[in-house]
């Protein structure tokens, strides 16, 4: 079933087809599928006290999939920017990560269990390929008290190993702007062992000038299970490419043409060229006379090489190496089941960066700067979660203590060394109720630490190598939800129904702010901050394969108190500062209503042919381009529509699809900027575009 939901059973599937890589689960076992991010244990859905959201591969399969934001828009809460692509992709919830303008922040980022976030909390995507991609587990707010700088929540993308049957598949898409996406992904299973293979390239031109990119994607996954009770996985990825970026645009340059470059972005062609690799090695075993034990351990490596091109050119080397481990008990006390878990996480990652002048997007001769910095991150939590009435009512209390520290030497003239460093316990204490085994009502109050990312400790006075004022942010998060699924198998009309409403309300001290000074951006502590809002979703079956779903957002995001310097610069290039009060003024890049509507059909033709058609539609307020509120981007509603064919002969699987999206060639504003010194603050959202896809599969 498509939508923001955890998948529902797929039904008139043919059992030869290969599109069953992921289990199909009956409707009895949906209340009992597990989500391991919530609380770092396997967990029912309907016993975890947040707001979770698990979204199966087969909610997303005929899909686009070329950025996260085609996969997870329907998920309320979260709000998605696709600056360019896939790869500066802005995810926020509740507002943690909206004024990120690079990379993700706020939310931390898995795949597969290990961390993609870097120890600062920085966090870039383009390792995620969606064909590889089984099942995403998305938890939203404070999860601080078990991920290090999650704020915001935890998405944890996992690969598709939930194969049963040896397969191969070979994908194609084409789509409007250059768009060509092609790959093979290859399962193989037996008594013993899994494999899964995926390789994928993407081209695209882009529809903005100076927007192309192109990436090489390879996902390798092996399990296998050296006893009965124990698995041990073995993770590999390799990525690299190139994205040209076209820069953000003044209101002026935007009514005139949306889709032009900025053309300081064209002089200094300013691009990024990324290549990544990692390997990770996952061990798990439970063991005790009831299996009440369990233990897993990972451990990774990563090596990273960047080129970024800017006002500057810079070369950057990161190695890095990481061990999360925890250990789970289950027991007694009395007659209450009591679940008790410990665990840590120890990251480290050099890194070794050279700066050159930036000759038309060539690196000049002489290095300028030299530096080598060593980002470590120590992190512990305890969790326990304890029955106070039989399968009814629970107590959770979670804390995490984490240690984020910054070592950085410039080894050119003059040479220079400094040191940051972090540290908080953030606690939290959750109740989960069931009146009913289908509905359960959940509440929590905990804080939550976010401790500066590299580049947010940049210090604007070239004197000093970090930010010695900027601290880390903190906040007090309380929410409180309900959520259920309702099923009668017996009738015809709205059969199923799964719900979600949650309350929150965020306080917020010394807030992460980005400004400018003459084009490059820096962080202050500059607000405290009040954010409320209300998240609203359902998935409900109307007819049989007759799908309805609904999501909405609510924010209410203001400065209590907020007084700060500006530095603006006007289009003859003068310079002002001014000592201005933001208190009272809407937190910015956060729409105060986020809507999705949608509507899907599947209909079985026959045994061989399945059709499905999905129309969305989107509706996103404006959004403040900065702490001013000097402007605000206009209203959008976007449409857009989706067609399949499946096509089933023997073990042979033909899946066709299309899609087009913004229907309406809707201009809008689809990243802004925030902050920006000379009013740079927009860039264009898609305009209309298809895309066609072709997936050719055999199952042995």
């Amino acid at each position: 079933m498509s939508g923001y939901s955890v998948s529902y059973a797929q039904e008139n599937i043919h059992p030869d087809t290969i599109i069953i890589y992921t289990p199909i689960d009956t409707v009895e076992n949906e209340l009992n599928e597990v989500v391991i991010t919530g609380t770092r244990v396997s967990k029912r859905i309907i016993d975890i006290p947040y707001s979770v959201v698990r979204i199966n591969n087969m909610q997303f399969r005929y899909d686009k999939k070329a950025g996260v934001n085609d996969v997870l828009a329907s998920v309320p809460g979260m709000f998605m920017q696709s600056r360019y692509g896939n790869h500066d992709v802005r995810i926020a919830i509740r507002g943690f990560g909206s004024k990120s303008n690079s990379g993700i922040r706020g939310v931390r980022i898995l795949l597969d269990n290990i961390p993609e976030s870097e120890p600062d909390g920085q966090t870039r995507i383009e390792a995620i390929d969606f064909n590889s991609i089984g099942r995403i587990e998305i938890v939203k707010g404070n999860s601080s008290s078990l991920y290090t700088n999650a704020p915001g929540g935890v998405v944890n993308f996992i690969n598709d190993m939930d194969f049963h049957r040896s397969f191969i598949t070979q994908f194609n898409q084409f789509g409007s702007y250059g768009l060509r996406r092609n790959g093979l992904k290859v399962g193989v299973r037996t008594d013993q062992w899994g494999l899964l293979n995926t390789y994928s390239y993407q081209h695209y031109d882009g529809y903005r000038e100076h927007n192309s990119e192109h990436w090489h994607i390879l996902n390798t996954v092996v399990e296998t299970t050296p006893s009965e009770n124990t698995s041990l996985k073995i993770l590999f990825y390799f990525v690299d490419g190139m994205i040209r970026l076209p820069g953000s645009l003044t209101k002026e340059e935007f009514e005139e043409n949306p889709f032009q470059a900025d053309q300081r972005a064209i002089d200094r062609d300013q691009k990024r060229l990324s290549t990544k690799g990692r390997l990770g090695i996952k061990y798990n075993a439970k063991f005790g006379k009831k299996l009440n034990n369990e233990i897993e351990i990972i451990t990774y490596a990563t090596l990273k090489y960047f080129e970024r091109t800017s006002r500057q050119y810079r070369i950057i080397n990161r190695s890095g190496m990481g061990l999360t481990a925890r250990y789970v008990h289950k027991s007694q006390i009395g007659r209450s089941d009591n679940e008790f878990s410990v665990g840590g996480d120890l990251l480290y990652q050099p890194a070794r960066t050279e700066y050159y002048d930036n000759i038309n997007g060539q690196k000049g001769d002489q290095i300028l700067q030299l530096t080598n910095e060593k980002i470590g991150n120590t992190g512990f939590y305890l969790s326990d979660n304890f029955e106070i009435l039989d399968d009814k009512f629970y107590m959770l209390l979670t804390g995490r203590y984490d240690n984020v520290s910054y070592r950085l030497t410039e080894e050119t003239l003059p040479s220079r060394y400094d040191s940051r460093s972090f540290s908080a316990f953030t606690p939290k204490i959750a109740f989960n109720y069931k009146p009913r085994p289908w509905m359960s009502v959940y509440t929590s109050l905990g804080l939550s630490f976010d401790s500066p990312a590299k580049n947010e400790l940049e210090s604007v006075d070239p004197g000093y190598l970090y930010n010695s004022e900027l601290e880390a942010q903190e906040s007090i998060n309380f929410e409180l939800g309900v959520k259920g699924f309702v099923f009668d198998s017996e009738r015809t009309f709205l059969r199923r129904l799964l719900f979600e409403a949650t309350l929150f309300n965020i306080w917020i001290d010394n807030e992460i702010i980005p400004f400018e000074v003459y084009g490059d951006v820096f962080f202050r502590n500059a607000a405290k901050t009040n954010r409320r809002g209300i998240e609203l979703g359902s998935s409900l079956e109307l007819l049989k394969d007759f799908n309805f779903t609904f999501a909405y957002t609510f924010s209410d995001f203001v400065y209590q108190t907020y007084s700060a310097m500006t530095i603006e610069v006007d289009n003859d290039g003068n310079v002002t500062e001014e000592e201005k009060d933001f208190s009272g003024n809407i937190v910015p890049s956060v729409p105060k209503n986020n809507l999705y509507l949608s509507l899907d059909y599947s209909y079985p033709f026959d045994q061989h042919f399945k059709g499905f058609i999905k129309f969305s539609f989107m509706s996103i307020a404006g959004l403040w381009v900065d702490d001013a509120n000097s402007d605000k981007t206009d209203d959008y509603q976007l449409l857009n529509s989706v067609l399949g064919l499946d096509m089933i002969f023997g073990k042979l699987n033909i899946l066709l699809s299309g899609s087009l999206n913004n229907m309406l060639d809707v201009v809008y504003v689809g990243f802004t900027n925030t902050n920006s010194a000379d009013r740079r603050f927009y860039e264009a959202g898609a305009p209309r575009n298809y895309f066609i896809s072709l997936n050719l599969g055999y199952a042995f």
